[in-house]
């Protein structure tokens, strides 16, 4: 539970009461971090929108790398929550447990392709308060990515840092959602 409590169901607006109670019945219960989105219906509304347009499957970053580099930007803003329910994705995406856990590792560890160390050290880069996109790291993005790719990558790695920045803020702890519990980052 966050340190700021989840608003009672009555104080929501009549469709989100709705949609909330439509999940409840058919045992998929509304997210934490939903819950208190949805104190601003419209801010609810664009982050949702924002996801949806983020991880489509037109778009050109494969869904596995998608979801390894939303799992490593959630390790590194420390999020439990989006550590756990982005692994839970990884899994579900064909990524083995044995990835995983050495994603902290990536660059030194042979389960990554180039591609993917390219797309992972650009999210460090990213994400890391005063690293920088050096030109060394321009051209490891630029031969495996397009230019549309790269930003794509960018706003994926942009809406991960918001989503696990507000739910790190907040202290919303894992769910439990991944078979693998990794939410602390550590193998057990």
């Amino acid at each position: 539970m966050s340190w700021i409590a989840t608003p009672a169901p009555t104080q929501y607006p009549w469709y989100l009461r709705a949609l909330f109670a439509m999940r409840d019945a058919i045992g998929r219960p509304v997210a934490e971090p939903v819950r208190q989105w949805a104190r601003t219906p419209r801010v609810l509304r664009a982050f949702l929108g924002l996801y949806r347009a983020i991880d489509r499957a037109a778009s050109p970053i494969e869904p596995a790398l998608r979801a390894l580099i939303m799992v490593r930007v959630s390790q590194i803003n420390v999020c439990p929550f989006c550590v756990d329910l982005n692994a839970a994705r990884a899994l579900e995406r064909n990524v083995t447990e044995d990835r995983l856990w050495a994603l902290d590792r990536f660059e030194t560890s042979d389960l990554f392709s180039e591609h993917e160390k390219a797309a992972l050290a650009f999210t460090e880069a990213v994400t890391i308060t005063g690293r920088t996109i050096d030109a060394a790291l321009k051209a490891r993005l630029a031969s495996a990515f397009s230019a549309d790719a790269i930003v794509e990558l960018a706003a994926l790695i942009a809406f991960q840092n918001m989503s696990s920045k507000f739910n790190a803020a907040l202290e919303i702890p894992a769910a439990g959602t991944c078979r693998v519990p990794i939410a602390d980052g550590k193998a057990p």
